[in-house]
């Protein structure tokens, strides 16, 4: 009998800076029933095999999100008018990773249409530019912020660029994604202040995103949110307007939070790995085989939650129809059977089938632009960075547990180089 209390555990924010022990303890049960306090409990998938499986199982739904109730005001009509039509909307439009065929699958193709090379490859161009620009900042500096001095910074100015958004508004979004990021956290469900506040954001950057999406189509230039607006996608409906909000604001979430971390954990994972980040120094060429093997060994998305449609029999047990599923993919991604001598960060292991970007229908869209963000920060932060130090480790870590990643990564240098 598998102990119940492991992904509380997990939850818990003592473990936060390492919850690979716990996972695994998880993974001596391949498919285990959690007590998360709720009366059903939780099911817990934690090896490669087991998650593998349910990703690709049509009984499995990405639909989880719970019905909109926005908090009341006091105001009648707010209350008995705006707010019911508003959380109508919200259950209708979810984001497309929150929802199943075909209505995922009509959406999530618009998108991919945007998704052009040469948009991607002039993105990738300039993320190298903007990380020597950041940097450029903190020329005289005998210390660093790797979170708030680059990461944080990098990816919301990429993903506002590549939606259109103008660069004065910058700054707005950096609360708004970090916000709605926690969104993607279990207990979200059960904290009524912290659903009330996710609210009130989102239509905060609804109401933001429905007057720039009403200028794109009045003046399209030439970026993703006005590409998505023409809706040209050949053989596909264009979107309307609150599927394009929602569909923006995923973007905008999903684009910045996931690569903060991945920026973070990286070179927290090349300072505790010294002569890794000594050979990405002389061998910058190394790069896309490392950022692989940091997706496989501490991701920036470590679980997501799905619903059971039907009951499925898997790894000896049987997970009821219409409850909750955790994949539990950095887990997975740490399973003995599926790679060899797991806990070593390597980045010359061969075959290395990672969950990090998830799998199936709701394969990460946004993987290209968070490889080659990650890249350019981590070769630069490699190649300029003299002797960095780590001042604290473990670093200090955000709350979530689903997306997980160091609130700060502080270091010492000896300055900046080149």
């Amino acid at each position: 009998m598998s102990d119940v209390t492991l992904f509380a555990q997990v939850k818990d924010p003592e473990n936060r800076p390492n919850p690979y022990p716990l996972y695994a303890k998880l993974r001596d049960t391949p498919v285990s029933h959690q007590d998360d306090g709720t009366q059903d409990g939780i099911w817990v998938a934690s090896t490669h095999a087991a998650i593998s499986s349910l990703l690709h199982d049509p009984r499995i739904s990405s639909e989880t999100l719970p019905a909109a109730d926005r908090p009341r005001t006091g105001n009648p009509f707010i209350d008995w008018v705006v707010k019911p039509i508003r959380d109508r909307i919200t259950d209708t439009h979810r984001p497309f990773i929150f929802r199943d065929p075909p209505d995922h699958d009509t959406l999530r193709a618009a998108v991919m249409h945007e998704f052009t090379r040469e948009r991607v490859r002039g993105l990738r161009g300039r993320a190298d530019t903007l990380v020597e620009d950041i940097l450029a900042k903190h020329c005289n500096a005998r210390d660093i912020d790797i979170v708030s001095d680059l990461a944080y910074p990098l990816p919301v100015t990429v993903i506002c660029e590549l939606l259109g958004v103008p660069a004065d508004d910058e700054p707005k979004f950096h609360d708004w994604a970090t916000q709605l990021a926690t969104a993607l956290e279990p207990d979200t469900l059960t904290d009524d202040a912290l659903r009330a506040e996710n609210s009130r954001t989102f239509d905060a950057i609804s109401d933001y995103m429905s007057g720039l999406i009403a200028q794109k189509r009045k003046a399209p230039k030439d970026d993703m949110l006005s590409g998505l607006a023409a809706g040209k996608a050949p053989g596909v409906p264009a979107m309307g307007t609150y599927d394009l909000i929602a569909t923006s604001i995923l973007m905008l979430v999903a684009g910045h939070e996931t690569t903060v971390n991945l920026i973070t954990n990286g070179m927290l994972a090349l300072l505790r790995n010294p002569h890794e980040l000594q050979r990405l120094r002389d061998d910058p060429a190394r790069a896309p085989r490392l950022i692989e093997e940091l997706l496989r060994y501490d991701p920036p998305v470590q679980f997501r939650n799905r619903t059971t449609l039907a009951e499925i029999g898997i790894a000896g047990t049987t997970i009821p129809k219409g409850v909750s599923v955790v994949l539990l993919l950095a887990s997975g991604n740490r399973d003995p059977a599926a790679f060899s001598d797991p806990e070593r960060f390597d980045p010359d292991r061969s075959d290395n089938r990672h969950l990090g970007f998830g799998g199936s229908l709701h394969y990460c869209v946004g993987a290209p632009l968070a490889r080659f963000e990650a890249e350019a920060a981590l070769v630069a932060l490699a190649r300029r960075l003299n002797n960095p130090r780590l001042i604290a480790d473990p670093p200090p870590y955000r709350p979530g547990s689903a997306l997980r990643g160091p609130k700060h990564l502080r270091l010492s240098i000896d300055g900046l180089t080149g």
